[in-house]
């Protein structure tokens, strides 16, 4: 770059104009993937014969191009600039809301819902930095209320798509509403004026960013990725990753992390290694638990008249209230005590969803909405006040782990609760339903037994009509309550949260207290 232009350069017009178009770069984001929780089944699915697989398939392409992009581009953005990545991915969610609008059978919708992961991913691998960089002295606040964009996006996007579907047959048109936002920051991006990040701004070396990070971290990180990728190639190709690829891609990660050590001659700072762990109950209790409890909320809200997708427009408007009123929250608390309040309302809500029914849902619901609120933007906070020297690389390792984690751990463990509590309801109301579908699997060295649906629907094929109908019945009572059981499981995320933020609470107050790092006076001395 041939000037540099420091976040304090900036007139409070070029602040707004540049946070507001991050905002909307973040909600497009949400308006892509609102489109997809609601056409995704009854949609595009039905009418071009999908099967579910598929559909999760696309679904997931939209989320697993975001942490790879957002640890790649930060590793270049500082060269780069933020202004052209931010017309990259504008360009990448225009082309996927459009290319949707075209689609006509599996391989085009992956490839549209790969284009929007992308393009999210670029966007929080710069908005993310830049906010830090246009309000240093405001950083968590500033962050919650730019985060309030994401469920700004699924709110509005479900509604739009709602509200029209009297009005367009169909559910193309509902894939162009992305496009919107898109275009609007991208006009607004070309009058931004973009500083540099506060790394750069500082003089800090690119080097001692990669030393945040260090052998701890990028261990992490490597495994989570080599991981992914490895799913993502053998879901798209001939290749099947081996039974053992959890193992292989824990040591290539570790492999890389020695490697990433070595080069940077750093371990890594340990709290920030700390985060990057409790990213995995994080992720879990916010975005992991989410498909039972729209389980639990359909009945509920379809028994009152309401469209079901309201469960997610209800959860998000929670969200996006609470985070714009971000500052006048943490004018009593800090990140760190944020979070460990945001776990023990994560863990009553859960708590309550497990054993509540009827009305009680919905206020068990809103305990848990508001335990989601503050995660991510928290985590960010507190990362860029306490590792500033890390820069946009920080920032969204810690972000990207967290995404990961949800398929690569948290979903998986949850998933293991769910099939131990339909294989032991079963086999007490239907014990040959149990021999005959049953098979071993293992996840994390711990071994159990799952009900398999295939088997499951092709031995109650082979029964008359009535036993048929009896055993449907019973296998959905077992279903329902395993969904109960799998949020009651759930409790020891948010959990560990609260103990783990506690103990972190303390850390800072046998230290003086928590305070942000001032990078231009304490560079290179971060705490942890």
């Amino acid at each position: 770059m041939s000037a540099i232009i420091k976040g304090s350069d900036l007139t409070e017009k070029e602040k707004t104009v540049l946070f507001w178009a991050s905002f909307l770069a973040l909600a497009a984001a949400g308006f892509g993937f609102s489109f997809r929780v609601a056409m995704g089944v009854k949609g595009y699915g039905l009418e071009l014969g999908l099967t579910n697989l598929q559909i999760g398939q696309i679904f997931g392409a939209t989320l697993w191009p975001i942490a790879l992009t957002m640890i790649g581009f930060s590793l270049v953005v500082d060269r780069t600039g933020y202004k052209v990545p931010m017309y990259g991915a504008c360009v990448l969610q225009v082309m996927s809301g459009i290319g949707t609008f075209f689609a006509n059978g599996y391989g085009a919708l992956y490839l549209c819902a790969a284009f929007a992961g992308l393009g999210h991913g670029i966007i929080e691998a710069v908005i993310n930095p830049m906010c830090a960089a246009i309000y240093p002295k405001e950083k968590t606040k500033w962050l919650a209320i730019l985060h309030a964009a994401w469920p700004a996006g699924l709110v509005f996007g479900t509604l739009i798509v709602i509200g029209t579907s009297g009005i367009f047959d169909g559910w193309r048109v509902h894939a162009l509403w992305i496009v919107l936002p898109a275009i609007a920051y991208g006009f607004m991006v070309r009058e931004s004026v973009f500083p540099v990040d506060e790394r750069v701004e500082a003089g800090v070396p690119y080097m001692e960013m990669l030393k945040q990070i260090g052998f701890l971290s990028a261990s992490l990180a490597g495994f989570m990725m080599v991981y992914e990728i490895g799913n993502q190639v053998g879901a798209l190709t001939a290749w099947t990753p081996p039974s053992s690829w959890f193992t292989v891609s824990l040591a290539l990660g570790l492999i890389i992390g020695a490697g990433f050590g070595f080069y940077t001659k750093s371990v890594g700072r340990p709290l920030f290694f700390l985060l990057c762990l409790l990213m995995i109950p994080i992720a879990t209790a916010e975005l992991g638990t989410d498909q039972w409890i729209q389980k639990l909320m359909t009945p509920v809200i379809g028994g009152m008249g309401i469209n079901p997708a309201f469960a997610l427009v209800f959860s998000a408007s929670i969200m996006l209230i609470f985070r714009v009123f971000a500052g006048n929250i943490l004018k009593f608390f800090t990140p760190p005590s944020l979070l460990c309040l945001s776990g023990l309302f994560s863990a009553l809500g859960l708590w309550g969803l497990s054993g509540s029914s009827g009305i009680a849902v919905l206020g068990a619901f809103t305990i848990y909405a508001l335990g989601q609120t503050y995660y991510w933007p928290c985590i960010l906070g507190f990362t860029s006040e306490q590792y500033p020297e890390g820069g946009a690389l920080t920032l969204n390792t810690v972000s990207a782990i967290g995404l990961l984690s949800v398929g690569i751990i948290g979903g998986q463990l949850l998933g293991v609760a769910f099939d131990k509590s339909i294989h032991s309801g079963v086999s007490k109301s239907v014990p040959a339903l149990v021999e005959a579908a049953e098979e071993d699997k293992s996840f994390l060295g711990m071994s159990h037994q799952a009900i398999i649906p295939g088997k499951k629907d092709a031995y109650i094929a082979t029964l008359p009509t009535v036993e048929q109908t009896r055993v449907i019945e019973e296998f959905t009572k077992v279903d329902t309550q395993a969904g109960r059981d799998v949020l009651s499981y759930a409790v020891r995320f948010p959990a560990i949260l609260v103990i783990a933020f506690g103990a972190i609470i303390l850390y800072f107050r046998s230290r003086g207290g928590y305070k942000p790092i001032e990078l231009v006076e304490h560079a290179g001395n971060s705490s942890g």
